[in-house]
C-alpha cells in the first residue's frame, strides 16, 4: 500500500460513520454511485453531497489536490 493510500485509508477510518462508508464503498471498493446508493438505502443526491463533503475534507486535511 502506498503512503498516499494508507493516508487516505486512515483518513476515511476517522470519519463519522456515515462519511465513512461512503466514502469506503467509492473510494476503497470502487462502487458507482447509483451502487452505494442502492446498497444502503439513500437517494444518489445525498451520496453527491457526503462524497462532495468529504472530498472537500480530505483535500484540506491531507493537502490533496482538489480532484483527487
Amino acid at each position: 500500500m502506498s503512503k498516499q493510500n494508507q493516508t487516505l485509508r486512515e483518513f476515511i477510518d476517522s470519519l463519522p460513520e456515515e462519511e465513512r462508508i461512503v466514502l469506503t464503498l467509492y473510494y476503497i471498493k470502487r462502487y458507482s454511485i447509483a451502487e452505494i446508493s442502492a446498497k444502503i438505502g439513500a437517494p444518489e443526491r445525498a451520496i453527491s453531497t457526503v462524497l462532495t463533503s468529504g472530498r472537500m475534507r480530505m483535500s484540506s486535511a491531507l493537502n490533496f489536490p482538489q480532484g483527487s
